[in-house]
């Protein structure tokens, strides 16, 4: 039986998108290429649900994270970053890493933040930006992006987001939503291999990379931008060709679904997971307030369970889903089930989750 990845990421990629890839490479200086190219960065701006340009680098998610902080700020800035799990830690120690001066609202994992934390911190001091995760792979929650965005339409301060396990599954209107630069990477719900991340960054905060006197030169914007916006579109360095023509193909499966549609699927399969293994005893871990429809994180209290779990799900039933992170290790399972996800892989591992318990 084929293995699936029924995991945070990276996700099951599609046949189409697999075949693409497999296709000769092409040379990334030529008309060719540059005409791909900028179908594939227009296809961006559909899943962002923006009017800025998107640009695209080689890397993990991480690697547009501190994408964002190089380019956004100076060196003692003052910043504020949600923590509601390991990626808002990881947000935070990059900004450290980078002398900035970095405030943090750490929640108890399982929750997600509020406006009105927000509000708090914003009140006690004056802030270059806010970061917040939207979807928290390490604790299954959703942070309510929307809301923020409104609160931070008056605000000076730049509203970044790190949607690298969200955008794609849920939805988040980066215009819409008041969002100055916004992340992802195209191995979650953009249903493609590791290795691209994406970022799209608003005339506010164009404005403030102007400004930034952090070192960069890979991560440079202002490059980025100039090559994007060329007749002929490119990249400052060589890009993942193969990689980009693959991603290509699975946006072009994101716009014939369309993108109502996809956030209704993965809402359909979520509550059809969470269902059936209500069943079984399991209890999820994230509050019922902030559940993501991207992943379930479940509570395995006895020692030793979920890696056994875990284990017997891949050995003898070609599963791979996902244990705790941290100090979650081994008292969690978390499966995912974004992006190239059916209702049958949903069967297939709740049929294979019954018999491991």
């Amino acid at each position: 039986m084929e293995k699936i990845l029924m995991t945070p990421g990276p996700t099951t990629v599609p046949e189409r998108v697999l075949r693409k890839m497999a296709e000769p490479v092409i040379h990334h200086r030529t008309k060719e290429f540059s005409e791909i190219f900028g179908e594939f960065s227009e296809r961006l701006k559909y899943v962002f649900q923006t009017q800025n340009s998107v640009l695209t680098f080689p890397a993990a998610g991480t690697g547009g994270l501190e994408s964002a902080i190089v380019n956004m700020f100076s060196e003692e800035d003052r910043i504020l970053v949600v923590c509601t799990g390991v990626f808002g830690e990881r947000f935070a120690e990059i900004g450290r890493i980078f002398k900035l001066k970095v405030d943090t609202i750490n929640i108890p994992w399982g929750n997600c933040v509020t406006v009105e934390q927000i509000k708090e911190k914003f009140n006690e001091n004056e802030y270059k930006g806010l970061i917040v995760t939207h979807n928290e792979t390490s604790t299954a929650i959703v942070n309510p992006i929307k809301e923020i965005g409104e609160f931070m339409k008056e605000e000076e301060a730049l509203f970044i987001v790190d949607s690298v396990s969200g955008l794609g599954g849920l939805d988040i209107q980066m215009d819409n939503w008041n969002i100055d630069v916004l992340i992802t990477a195209s191995q979650k719900a953009l249903m493609a291999p590791p290795g691209l991340a994406f970022v799209a960054v608003s005339e506010k905060g164009w404005e403030s990379a102007n400004k930034s006197n952090l070192p960069k030169f890979y991560w440079d914007y202002k490059k980025a931008r100039k090559v994007l916006e060329n007749k002929n579109p490119q990249t400052p360095y060589t890009p993942a060709v193969s990689l980009i023509l693959g991603t290509n193909e699975a946006l072009k499966m994101i716009e014939e679904e369309g993108l109502s549609n996809v956030f209704k699927r993965h809402e359909l399969l979520a509550e059809k997971l969470r269902k059936e293994t209500k069943t079984m005893g399991l209890e999820i871990f994230t509050n019922a307030n902030c559940l993501s429809n991207n992943l379930t994180a479940y509570t395995i209290e006895q020692e030793g369970r979920a890696a056994a779990i875990k284990s017997r799900m891949e050995k003898e039933f070609n599963i791979v889903i996902a244990g705790g992170q941290a100090h979650l290790k081994g008292k969690m399972i978390r499966i995912g089930h974004m992006g190239y996800v059916t209702e049958e892989m949903i069967e297939r591992t709740v049929a294979a989750l019954k018999q491991c318990l």
